[in-house]
């Protein structure tokens, strides 16, 4: 039991990480454009981060269930996944580099499984998890940011070509706000999900090894013999998320917002929309997504499109670079948790 509570704390730790790591994925365009302040910005991605981590589970029972076998799973498989997510978290916080939580957790639980099952690789569902859920959406989704993002702000460009630069801040500027509350909101439908189904699958767990056996009665909503979400984990991971986004990730706004590519109104409308639409649909499908690619090769494509030259690749070869750590470091740091954690 001693050990569940430990996992649920940690869970809450990353899911407010993850929440502060990943909010200036909703409101850096919003933020580097001035049609909110930063104050104004975070409220309104809290806000709607909360609602969108209320509604659905098909992402949380893909993290629960669907990448590892739960046979296996032990209560310190669980522990050393969340906080190897959570140290490559704060690893790439401080550093200010859009990493992937997502990418993180799922990282750390394969690395952490495979050290629970003693190096078989068999635990790890490949076919029907991995490779469909997690490699190929974390190849195609980044490109479908670039390629439509580009895309939409080129038919912008072609319909607005002719109105007056006034005209067009001014419409964008407001309709921005509803671009970037659509992309809170679908970070929050997927992205807060993955806590979830964590917390869901130590549950089921620890139901299984028996520690809920002896639990006085008004404990007894703690068994899950079968892979639930209920609904306690739903609410308490959405409140989180949503306190964690009020933090604010300043850090991780500079670098989206401001270092690599100066935007408008109406480029922050057209990241926002393209970003927000790709992981909504991601979140029907219970794909966990990265928020962080897709946003960010949102912005990428439009700025792109706006002016070549003016993409400062110096800083897109860092994210880069953490995207492709993201997986086998935090990984390896699982791994070598649940190592430590069994030799305890």
């Amino acid at each position: 039991m001693l050990t569940f509570l430990i996992v649920v704390v940690a869970a809450i730790i990353f899911e407010y990480s993850n929440g502060f790591h990943d909010a200036a994925n909703a409101i850096a365009t919003v933020v580097s454009t001035r049609v909110l302040t930063p104050r104004q910005a975070i409220a309104m991605a809290a806000f709607f981060n909360l609602t969108g981590a209320l509604l659905g589970g098909a992402v949380a029972s893909t993290i629960g269930k669907g990448l590892v076998d739960t046979n296996v799973v032990t209560m310190p498989t669980v522990l050393a996944a969340v906080v190897a997510a959570f140290a490559w978290n704060i690893t790439t916080w401080w550093f200010g580099l859009p990493s992937s939580s997502s990418h993180a957790l799922i990282g750390g639980l394969c690395g952490a499984a495979l050290a629970t099952a003693r190096g078989d690789w068999s635990v790890i569902k490949w076919n029907a998890g991995i490779w469909p859920k997690v490699i190929v959406p974390m190849i195609t989704s980044p490109l479908a940011g670039f390629i439509f993002g580009g895309l939409l702000m080129f038919l912008l460009f072609l319909t607005l070509h002719r109105c007056a630069p006034h005209f067009v801040n001014k419409l964008f500027g407001k309709l921005q706000i509803f671009s970037a509350a659509w992309m809170a909101h679908s970070h929050g439908s997927n992205d807060a999900q993955k806590t979830m189904g964590i917390i869901a699958l130590a549950l089921f767990t620890g139901t299984k090894a028996g520690s809920f056996d002896h639990l006085p009665g008004f404990l007894t909503f703690l068994k899950t013999p079968t892979f639930i979400l209920p609904v306690w984990v739903v609410a308490l991971c959405a409140l989180t998320m949503a306190v964690g986004t009020a933090a604010g990730g300043w850090r991780i706004i500079r670098t989206l917002g401001h270092r690599m590519v100066k935007l408008q109104p109406v480029n922050g409308f057209a990241a926002e929309t393209t970003a927000a639409l790709i992981i909504q649909v991601a979140s029907y499908y219970g794909i966990p997504l990265s928020t962080t690619h897709v946003i960010t090769t949102s912005i990428m494509g439009v700025g792109a499109v706006k002016r070549f030259s003016g993409m400062r690749w110096t800083v897109v070869e860092r994210i880069i670079w953490a995207w492709l750590f993201t997986l086998p470091a935090s990984g390896l740091i699982g791994y070598g948790l649940e190592r430590a954690l069994a030799a305890l």
